[in-house]
């Protein structure tokens, strides 16, 4: 955790919080919510007691939230003070699960239980039924845990790697041969690196997830400069480029969707672009 944060709270979960809220004070325009910028401003954005005032709250409490030292703050307060910093959807529904940790709610069960289960059979046969648009399955921590023929076809080096080495992120940041095959490799790396801050929030001190990020920070740079930031993003879907070696250039529309009954689990797939031939090139060798 960054050390400018401020932040003294004891726990872990406190500190997350507290360099959250740090870092989207910092990002917020002080004349976008009606304060003149000033001349004699020595950080970018917006001061503890200015947003202690936006949101109606005591500089003291503010503080103690900055601090994870607020004890079960209220809904109430909560979407104040997310008024006052300007989040968007997926950064106010990610300071709610972060005060949900701080209170001491546990990993949920749901997710907790998945963490080293097999996938649900259905769930790959679900993978399987989407052929050919390339698809595959991730668990609650992205681990890579099935994908059908066509996804074999446009990363096959899957299947050669260990177990350990079985995850999206690692296999996004820290494999060569995924960096060749992305088209705009650190633009879509960067974006999964939010989805997954906000994906995971509720898991945080899960021991799996905990090892996970340990070691993307490690071998990863990129990794960790982006997690510093704590920048979080609901996922959208958005067309996807891959530089294939046999196939071309290959462009699909990258979808992901929550079983409703699995809902520790994303399935993850790549459906064809209208008028576009990637589908047919890729799974006709």
């Amino acid at each position: 955790m960054s050390g400018s944060s401020g932040s003294t709270g004891g726990s872990d979960a406190g500190r997350e919080l507290g360099d959250f809220l740090v870092t989207r004070r910092a990002a917020v325009d002080p004349t976008s919510v009606g304060l003149p910028a000033g001349p004699r401003r020595r950080a970018p954005g917006l001061r503890r007691e200015e947003v202690a005032l936006l949101a109606g709250v005591s500089v003291t409490w503010y503080t103690w939230l900055e601090q994870g030292r607020a004890e079960h703050p209220s809904r109430a307060v909560l979407d104040a003070v997310a008024r006052a910093l300007l989040l968007d959807d997926a950064e106010h529904a990610h300071l709610l699960t972060l005060a949900e940790r701080v209170a001491g709610q546990g990993v949920p069960d749901v997710i907790g239980d998945s963490c080293d289960r097999p996938p649900p059979d259905a769930l790959v046969r679900a993978v399987d039924a989407l052929d050919p648009a390339p698809t595959y399955l991730l668990g609650p921590c992205w681990e890579y845990l099935a994908w059908n023929r066509a996804q074999g076809l446009l990363y096959p080096q899957a299947e050669e790697l260990p177990e350990e080495d079985r995850n999206l992120l690692v296999i996004v940041l820290c494999e060569p041969t995924a960096r060749e095959l992305i088209v705009d490799r650190e633009v879509e790396a960067r974006a999964m690196v939010t989805e997954f801050r906000a994906a995971t929030a509720a898991m945080r001190g899960e021991p799996k997830l905990e090892r996970l990020i340990d070691r993307l920070r490690a071998e990863s740079p990129e990794f960790a400069a982006w997690w510093a930031d704590h920048d979080v993003a609901g996922f959208h879907s958005r067309l996807r480029s891959y530089d294939h070696p046999v196939a071309g250039r290959l462009t699909f529309e990258y979808q992901a969707f929550r079983p409703a009954e699995w809902p520790a689990y994303r399935l993850v797939t790549q459906l064809p672009v209208p008028g576009d031939d990637s589908t047919q090139r890729l799974t006709s060798g």
